[in-house]
């Protein structure tokens, strides 16, 4: 396994990071498509034999049980030092304003809340999961200041946001002496490179570690035609951001096949080596033991420059989709 830094961050995480969406009961959150705690368990040890320390999750995965699966895992599986843990804390709730609840209290409560769910005393990375329209930027970046003061959270990362968004948080960090936010977490992949026009060059100008997640789109760019999943079939958030396009896809995904015959490796390895040019350590989510050896793998291989070319030529622009689309309709209501 190849190791870098994350960003400016003096946290050393694997080049490819399990994303852990797919891991929480079923029965009590948005997705049917998870698996249970002894699946979740088995599939982290072998993450971490596979020399992958970096896990990704989130307070809304799953109503956090996907937190408390992946934090009994970890620390019956490995000692504290050895792996980078990172969660994610949501928007304020409508009844959290309606209730006088600020963004420095939000986050302290969902901080702590997201520690319980691990049993951990910290996170390595605690990430703002998408931009807070209805908030201050001021009060989320002192309640961000505050979980690193604590010690609750080493470094800070933010997702879902454009960049002029973070430029705007990172300046006014800068100016408070505040943590800046040490990496990104955009919708990103060989089919959807929207990040490439202002947030990838503002991250290499800024040494800000882009760490994507969707890295094969939900399954769409490792499987060949007739092989499904129980997520492709099921996952309609997924469906709901690739299908409208999967015509004008569907010739990126052919010769993400084309290459990966020529080199003797499955289409994972392929659409995430490439993605590693472009990225520090894509998140991908696992929910089968077969699916872990492509992502070590992908860490190995290396792309020509002419099969890059290849690959990347029949792409054209996308509209937004998920929560970015809907952030910017949000903030356009906002300003009208």
């Amino acid at each position: 396994m190849k190791y870098t830094k994350l960003g400016k961050s003096e946290l050393n995480v694997s080049k490819v990071c399990l994303g852990c969406m797919g891991f929480g009961n079923p029965q009590t959150g948005q997705h049917s498509w998870t698996v249970g705690e002894e699946d979740t368990r088995t599939i982290i040890k072998h993450t971490l034999d596979l020399g992958i320390n970096f896990f990704d999750t989130a307070i809304a995965y799953q109503n956090g049980t996907s937190e408390q699966f992946v934090g009994r895992a970890l620390r019956d599986l490995a000692k504290r030092d050895d792996y980078v843990i990172a969660t994610k804390f949501t928007p304020r709730t409508q009844e959290e304003i309606d209730n006088g609840i600020s963004g420095v209290k939000h986050i302290e409560n969902y901080l702590d809340k997201s520690l319980e769910n691990l049993g951990m005393d910290y996170v390595d990375l605690y990430i703002y999961h998408m931009w807070d329209y209805h908030t201050p930027m001021e009060e989320i970046m002192e309640g961000l200041n505050n979980a690193v003061k604590s010690g609750k959270a080493r470094y800070i990362g933010i997702s879902n946001c454009f960049a002029w968004q973070l430029a705007k948080a990172n300046y006014y960090a800068r100016s408070k002496k505040y943590p800046k936010f040490v990496s990104i977490q955009g919708h990103y992949n060989l089919i959807f490179r929207e990040e490439e026009r202002e947030m990838i060059p503002f991250c290499r100008e800024e040494n800000i570690a882009v760490t994507p997640y969707s890295a094969l789109a939900g399954g769409r760019l490792s499987k060949r035609p007739g092989e499904s999943s129980k997520r492709l079939e099921e996952d309609s958030y997924a469906k709901f951001k690739y299908d409208k396009t999967a015509e004008q896809d569907s010739e990126i995904i052919r010769r993400t096949q084309i290459v990966a015959d020529r080199y003797g490796v499955s289409m994972t390895e392929v659409a995430l080596a490439w993605l590693m040019t472009r990225a520090t350590s894509p998140v991908v989510g696992a929910t089968k033991l077969s699916q872990l050896d492509g992502l070590a793998k992908a860490t190995e291989l290396v792309l020509s420059e002419d099969d890059i070319s290849y690959l990347e030529a029949p792409y054209v622009p996308h509209e937004l989709v998920g929560v970015m689309a809907q952030n910017g309709r949000q903030k356009a209501g906002n300003v009208v």
